[in-house]
């Protein structure tokens, strides 16, 4: 009665600070860089770009290039984290994310300096990242790890891509640019940094088990660490560079269609109000596909459930192009929320999958590099294009063929392969 006792107590323990970490990394997915830099942009590009006369192609340039700071900041901090433990190495990343932000109402009309705010912000923004989060969420959860995925980063990215636009609409309207930026930086830090320090902890390195029975549970130590390959084990199975291309790909695309809807359809002489709503509803879409996604890849346990959600992507696109009505317009952003919140809600469970959790890190890193390149180079290969042509239907029409080039690598992922241990033990602090 005493071992069931210590092993109800430290189940309850083990509850209580899973809990904690899905909320902190929730909380944490709020306030990261998709909803504070990407979420944001398309508000600010006209503004910036009107206020000291550059083309939309120079304002969107900063994109590619936080993209490029982020891809080499990704797999250092993966790598760190391995090492030394997730916790700390986003607490310090909250800490000068947000001074970084906050940083950008400094920006003067150079061009030169205004490309190196927007490269501290993407090398301090890689830091406390959702793949980061992602790491944590996965060594605390196997049986329910998609579910625990989509949770904190769907809801968390959503949410905060949601509520972001809207909190900088109104502080752009009050306080011009420069005043929205610093607020964005506040309530990064204000939100962020007390929840992620009150509630993030680390799973234990060797881990304890509950091994359940028909006498009810005991508690016995793990016998070995976190199982997987090793990066450079990885990279010589084709299944990485499958993944690698159809994530880069689906999400590079669809951030590109993201940070553009504003302009895209004010273009076409529709509302901010309605541009604005646009991106709420691709935003909340997002946010609860990454949900059901995680849901429907714990129940099917298979890659194929995501083709049709890329599949939807494409219809989207379309349907957000060509509709004249709003009705249509927002079908179509709610249709690339299916597929950006199906692109999410895959990447990290995917990895953990096919890869393990030994270097999870610094793998999740690197793919998180290569697609960080991808969503930063096609929004600013958009605007060369409008600059060129005066509209974005050329690129509309590229966008909408690499997505399907995208959905077709999906169908050649091998299945995942099964561990009958999973189902038996549920790890505990």
């Amino acid at each position: 009665m005493t071992d069931l006792a210590g092993a109800d107590a430290i189940g309850q323990q083990a509850v209580t600070r899973k809990t904690g970490v899905v909320v902190a990394a929730t909380v944490g997915n709020i306030v990261s860089t998709t909803p504070a830099v990407s979420a944001v942009f398309s508000l600010f590009l006209v503004p910036i770009s009107t206020e000291f006369g550059w083309p939309r192609s120079v304002v969107s340039g900063v994109l590619l290039l936080t993209a490029v700071m982020s891809a080499i900041i990704y797999p250092i901090a993966g790598r760190l984290s391995d090492k030394w433990g997730s916790r700390r190495i986003i607490l310090f990343g909250c800490a000068v994310f947000a001074p970084a932000i906050a940083g950008l109402a400094l920006a003067n009309g150079s061009v030169l300096q205004f490309y190196a705010l927007f490269a501290l912000v993407g090398a301090a923004g890689a830091i406390p990242s959702t793949p980061a989060y992602s790491k944590v969420i996965s060594e605390w959860f196997d049986e329910k790890r998609g579910l625990m995925l989509g949770v904190a980063a769907g809801f968390g990215n959503g949410l905060g891509s949601t509520l972001m636009p809207i909190a900088a609409g109104l502080m752009l309207v009050q306080f011009g640019w420069r005043g929205a930026y610093i607020g964005i930086g506040l309530i990064v830090f204000c939100l962020g940094f007390p929840v992620l320090f009150a509630l993030l902890r680390d799973a234990p390195g060797r881990l304890a088990v509950i091994q359940k029975g028909e006498r009810g549970a005991r508690v016995s130590p793990a016998t070995e660490t976190l199982s997987g390959v090793s990066l450079g084990e990885a990279a010589s199975m084709r299944t990485f560079w499958i993944l690698m291309a159809a994530v880069a790909l689906g999400a590079g695309c669809m951030t590109a269609i993201f940070t553009h809807v504003v302009p895209m359809l004010m273009d076409r002489g529709i509302s901010l109000q309605s541009a604005t709503l646009a991106i709420s509803i691709f935003a909340l879409v997002t946010a609860g596909w990454q949900v059901m996604t995680g849901y429907f890849l714990d129940r099917f346990y298979t890659p194929k459930v995501a083709v049709p959600m890329f599949a939807a992507a494409i219809l989207g696109l379309l349907c957000f192009q060509y509709g004249t009505a709003l009705p249509t317009i927002y079908i179509g952003a709610a249709l690339m929320g299916i597929g950006l919140g199906a692109e999410f809600g895959c990447l990290s469970y995917f990895v953990s999958r096919y890869f393990g959790l030994r270097s999870f890190g610094t793998i999740i890193g690197v793919f998180y590099s290569v697609v960080i390149v991808f969503q930063g180079g096609a929004p600013v290969l958009m605007d060369i294009g409008f600059d060129v042509t005066g509209s974005y239907v050329t690129s509309v029409w590229v966008l909408a063929g690499l997505l399907l080039l995208g959905t077709v690598l999906i169908l050649l992922l091998p299945e995942f392969s099964k561990n009958s241990s999973a189902h038996d033990q549920e790890v505990i602090s």
